[in-house]
């Protein structure tokens, strides 16, 4: 399959957290995005329900797990690296990125999303997948892709980078909600940062995304209303 749009993530559950109504809403305009996930987040917080699984069966719950939030979030396709949850930060850099422009080339995307630089959170695995995602597309490995963005996060809003488009997740919490509760295992950290899903989270309200890049131009300046119709959202 092609998908017109790719997302780049470390772990099951980034999806959903960063960008879950974005991802329902290009499914719902027939353009179902695809995601890869560098890990299967087998290192990830156990809440008390799953403490004593091994870190090979919370690999195996998360992937399960996955597969419930994709069907929520109506995803064409997701595919895991399978490297070290953790790690990423320690992966061969080389294989790492061929298998990110190996995945980006075979579904031909206009757009793809990542984390910012930081992380979003300084968290090493988001700044790995951040940093090779963005050589991949920025290095000219992956013809179809038109323009490259990151997350919204307090640090590009310091740089100056402000977000290119919001989405409002008022008129989609319980899609965004019902994704989130399919990640059971990681249910107290989700919690900590949405609180509980049965209460739209009114400071959480927006997802948010910064363009970094648009065809050989860093950090371009398109209107909100030129990134929705090239996302095709209008």
């Amino acid at each position: 399959m092609n998908a017109h749009v790719v997302f780049c993530y470390a772990h099951p559950d980034d999806e959903t957290f960063l960008s879950g109504c974005l991802i329902r809403m290009l499914a719902d305009r027939g353009h179902p995005p695809a995601l890869l996930l560098a890990t299967r987040g087998d290192a990830g917080n156990k809440n008390g329900a799953y403490t004593h699984l091994s870190r090979a069966e919370l690999g195996e719950l998360r992937e399960k797990e996955m597969e419930l939030a994709a069907r929520v979030l109506h995803l064409g396709k997701v595919e895991y690296l399978g490297l070290p949850d953790g790690k990423l930060s320690e992966a061969d850099e080389t294989l790492f990125l061929n298998h990110v422009v190996n995945f980006i080339n075979r579904l031909q995307p206009a757009a793809v999303f990542t984390f910012p630089p930081n992380g979003g959170n300084f968290h090493p695995d988001h700044m790995a997948i951040s940093r090779v995602t963005t050589k991949a597309v920025v290095g000219g490995s992956c013809p179809s892709v038109a323009q490259l963005y990151y997350m919204s996060s307090d640090t590009l809003a310091k740089e100056g980078h402000r977000p290119t488009f919001t989405i409002d997740t008022k008129p989609l919490w319980n899609v965004k909600a019902d994704a989130l509760r399919a990640h059971d295992s990681q249910i107290l950290a989700i919690e900590r940062y949405f609180g509980k899903l049965h209460e739209f989270p009114e400071e959480r309200r927006y997802e948010a995304f910064v363009l970094a890049w648009e065809r050989g131009r860093h950090w371009p300046v398109i209107s909100e209303e030129k990134a929705l119709k090239d996302l095709k959202l209008k």
